[in-house]
């Protein structure tokens, strides 16, 4: 018989000509284990989804709860359930006014494709403005807007009217104009290497989508649900979307996504056409009772606070000669390293029990994106063995 291995390397489709390829076979709180035994410590969590930690036993339960209540029922929006009417009031209830009304779908690119239609919709343009080094998905539409030419060439023709601007330079937000249906931005560039913009900057670009009527789209989908240190990103710098996308950590390792709007903007894929936006699996039952669970979670026991305490531990402990710098904010950081070849210390890391990812737009640094439910003793511990990997890592490689 096939070991599963074998038959991963057979018959699952591939991402990567290299992938890690361990076989994990458990997962709880910031950890993850092997088939082998071997404890690995998660510094990724599934890239930003499981900020309330692997395997919480109140998501686990409410999971198991629905599921002996009712799976999927009917396509998205004909059937009142529990578990979507009860997140979607709380969710709101943490939210901007004008954030009043949740689309469910089933993943982040998915609520990227139905903001951009409803900012279609809703203004009659046709003109998007996104960002060079912006990660928003790998759709079609979500990647005509994605910032890096060298994983888009290979799939032209893909959406016109698109405007690519630098990001965090506000000299160029003047090419937003009356043609532009939306602008989609990151609070804060993920794959770019946590490039954290100016708050001045996205204040302005605020007032410019207002000045020319474009809708502002916030793609929150990394940084949402405490990951930051605020509930979500755009609280740091006192501005508001009109419509907001999110997912990954929102279904506290349940696949689900959602935009949110305001009613009356939200009402606009409700008529001509009716079902102007349509889903089979949005709100899923199952995946809404564990987004309930995990949100209850991260207010009650504040986890945007210990973003932001866990955080400044790992940016005082990570001091090195080879370590350029620690930027971000709360649990989302990225460690620039330097002349060390980052694919490869991050398998060295992955031998000594130590899971982190790269970049996609950054070759020379590294994420640290915990479970936000990781203590200070184990975070300092971590940073410590990871100064202690950087060490041997140099040293095996002079």
């Amino acid at each position: 018989m096939l070991s599963h291995r074998q038959l991963f390397f057979e018959h699952v489709a591939q991402t990567s000509t290299d992938p890690l390829a361990l076989e994990i076979e458990s997962a709880e709180g910031i950890y993850l284990y092997a088939s082998d035994g071997k404890k690995y410590v998660d510094l990724v969590s599934g890239v930003s989804v499981s900020n309330v930690g692997h395997a919480h036993p109140e998501v686990v339960k409410a999971v198991q709860n629905q599921a002996a209540k009712h799976m999927h029922l009917m396509v998205y929006g004909e059937m009142i359930q529990s578990p979507q009417v009860r997140y979607a009031e709380l969710l709101t209830s943490e939210l901007a006014a004008q954030l009043n009304t949740v689309y469910y779908v089933n993943s982040g690119s998915e609520a990227i494709e139905g903001a951009m239609k409803l900012a279609k919709r809703a203004t009659g343009r046709s003109g998007v403005v996104a960002f060079r080094n912006a990660y928003h998905g790998g759709t079609q539409g979500a990647l005509s807007i994605l910032g890096d030419e060298v994983l888009k060439n290979a799939f032209r023709p893909l959406l016109p009217g698109i405007t690519h601007l630098n990001f965090n330079v506000p000299e160029e937000l003047s090419k937003i104009d009356k043609t532009t249906a939306c602008v989609v931005v990151e609070p804060v560039q993920a794959e770019a290497g946590i490039i954290v913009p100016d708050t001045s900057y996205m204040q302005q670009l605020r007032a410019r989508c207002d000045e020319v009527g474009a809708l502002l789209i916030f793609d929150e989908i990394q940084t949402g649900f405490g990951r930051t240190g605020k509930l979500f990103a755009h609280e740091h710098y006192d501005v508001v979307p009109d419509i907001m996308t999110i997912a990954k950590s929102m279904g506290g390792g349940m696949p689900i996504g959602a935009f949110v709007a305001d009613k009356q903007l939200m009402n606009q894929l409700t008529y001509n056409p009716a079902l102007g936006h349509i889903t089979t699996f949005g709100g899923h039952p199952v995946s809404c009772a564990a987004a309930l669970a995990s949100l209850e979670i991260i207010l009650r026991d504040e986890l945007t606070q210990r973003a932001n305490e866990v955080g400044d531990i790992f940016r005082q402990k990570m001091k090195h000669p080879r370590i350029k710098n620690v930027r971000g904010k709360g649990l989302f950081l990225a460690v620039d390293l330097d002349d060390v070849f980052i694919p490869d210390f991050m398998k060295y890391a992955a031998e000594n029990g130590i899971i982190f990812d790269p970049f996609l737009f950054n070759s020379e640094a590294f994420r640290i994106a915990p479970p936000l439910i990781i203590s200070n003793e184990q975070a300092t511990e971590i940073a410590e063995k990871l100064l202690g990997l950087i060490d041997a890592f140099v040293n095996k490689h002079v």
